[in-house]
C-alpha cells in the first residue's frame, strides 16, 4: 500500500519524509527541490511484537510497513501543467490514499508559495487541482462511454455513475463524497480519480503548539475544521522537531521523548501517530505469527478471512486451507507461549468463515 506526501512548495513534506524514512530527500527552501518522488518503506510501530518478541527471542522480527512516497510541491494550475503539474499528478494517480500536509506556523524564514499563511485556502488549491484533473477524465470518459450505448446497452449504468460523479466534480466536491455502491465503484475504479483516494491531513506546527491545547493554534483548528466537514484524518506534527528525533539512537530518542515530549503530555512521537493512522486510514490491520524463527507482523484488509490471510504467509496456505489456530494476545502473553495457551483451553480453532481480527496470533494449518 502507498501513501503520497503532497501539499504546497515549502510546507514541510520532504522533511516529513526525511523523519519518516532517514532517507534523505532533499529539503530545501525552495519550490521543486523534489522533482521526482522519492519512495520509502516505514515500520508500523507495534509494541504487540515487541512483547512476542521479548518471549520467543526469535531469529528475525518483521513488522507490518507502509510505503510512503514524497511527491513534489503542487502549485495553483497544476492541473493545467503550473509547476511541472502533470507529472506531479500522475504521481498522486499512483497511490492509495494522500497524507496531505498543510503549514500551520508563522516565521518568514520560511519561504511561502502565496507569502500568507492560510491552511484552508491551501488545503483548498490542493485538493481544487485534484477535482480540476477528474473533471477532465471524467468528461473523456462519459464521451466515450456515450458512444458504446447504441451497442452495448449494459453501458447506460456506467453512464449514469459517471454522469453523477462528473457533477459532483463540477459543483466542486471530491469524488470520495458522492455515495456509491460496491458495484458502482468497481465501474470506474480504472479511472484513478486523484480526488477519491482517502485524505488525513498533516498540521505542519511549530513545537510550542504541542505545549499547549491545539485548539489554541488558530490554524491548527482552521484545517481540524475543514478536516471534519471532509469526513478526513487530521494529526498534528512538528516535522522540523520530528525530523531532529529520526537523528538521535534509540537511547536518546528516549531520552528526549522524557524530556520533551513528555513534558507536553504526549504519549509518542508524531510521527508514529501518523503511520498508525495512515495504516488505518486505508482500513489495514495485523495478525501476527510468532516462533523462534520469526515474530511478525502481516498486513491484510479489515474483513479479510481467514483463508484469505493464511494466503498472505503463502499461496499454498491458501490454496489448502485446513483451518486457523487462534488465540487473543493478551491471552497468549498471560500463559507465556501458543502451546501453554493451547493446554489452558484458549486457543480456539476457527474454519473459512472466520473474519480476522486485528492482533489475532494465529497457526495455520494447511494441506495441498
Amino acid at each position: 500500500m502507498k501513501l503520497g506526501i503532497v501539499g504546497l512548495p515549502n510546507v514541510g513534506k520532504s522533511t516529513l519524509f526525511n523523519a519518516l524514512t532517514k532517507a534523505g530527500a532533499e529539503a530545501a527552501n525552495y519550490a521543486f527541490c523534489t522533482i521526482d518522488p522519492n519512495v520509502g518503506v516505514v515500520p508500523v510501530p507495534d509494541k504487540r511484537l515487541d512483547v512476542l518478541a521479548s518471549i520467543y527471542n526469535p531469529e528475525k522480527y518483521t513488522p507490518a510497513t507502509v510505503e510512503f512516497v514524497d511527491i513534489a510541491g503542487l502549485v495553483r494550475g497544476a492541473s493545467k501543467g503550473e509547476g511541472l503539474g502533470n507529472k506531479f499528478l500522475s504521481h498522486i494517480r499512483e497511490v492509495d490514499a494522500i497524507v496531505h500536509v498543510v503549514r500551520c506556523f508563522d516565521g518568514s524564514d520560511v519561504i511561502h508559495v502565496e507569502n500568507t499563511v492560510d491552511p484552508v485556502r491551501d488545503a483548498d488549491t490542493i485538493n481544487t487541482e485534484l477535482i480540476l484533473a477528474d473533471i477532465e477524465v471524467m468528461e473523456r470518459r462519459v464521451d466515450r462511454v456515450k458512444k458504446q450505448l447504441k451497442g452495448d446497452p449494459g453501458a447506460k449504468t456506467e453512464l449514469e455513475v459517471c454522469e453523477r460523479v462528473a457533477d459532483a466534480l463540477n459543483r466542486g466536491s471530491s469524488a470520495r463524497d458522492v455515495e456509491l455502491t460496491a458495484d458502482e465503484k468497481a465501474l470506474i475504479k480504472d479511472a484513478g480519480l486523484l480526488s477519491s483516494k482517502p485524505v488525513i491531513y498533516v498540521a505542519n506546527v511549530d513545537e510550542e503548539t504541542l505545549r499547549h491545547p491545539l485548539e489554541e493554534n488558530k490554524y491548527y483548528a482552521a484545517l481540524a475544521e475543514k478536516a471534519a466537514s471532509e469526513h478526513a484524518g487530521i494529526i498534528a506534527v512538528c516535522a522540523e522537531t520530528e525530523a531532529e528525533l529520526a537523528e538521535l539512537d534509540d537511547d536518546e530518542r528516549t531520552q528526549y521523548l522524557e524530556e520533551v515530549y513528555g513534558g507536553m503530555g504526549l504519549e509518542d512521537t508524531g510521527l508514529n501517530k501518523l503511520i498508525r493512522s495512515s495504516y488505518e486510514l486505508l482500513g489495514l490491520i495485523s495478525f501476527l505469527t510468532a516462533g523462534p524463527k520469526e515474530v511478525r507482523a502481516w498486513t491484510i484488509v479489515k474483513g479479510t478471512k481467514a483463508p484469505g490471510a493464511a494466503g498472505k504467509i503463502h499461496s499454498d496456505f491458501e490454496r489448502g486451507f485446513i483451518r486457523a489456530e487462534v488465540v487473543a494476545f493478551d491471552d497468549l502473553v498471560a500463559k507465556g507461549s501458543f502451546n501453554a495457551a493451547k493446554e489452558a483451553g484458549l486457543v480456539r480453532s476457527e474454519g473459512k468463515e472466520y473474519v480476522m481480527k486485528d492482533g489475532d496470533v494465529v497457526l495455520f494449518r494447511f494441506n495441498v
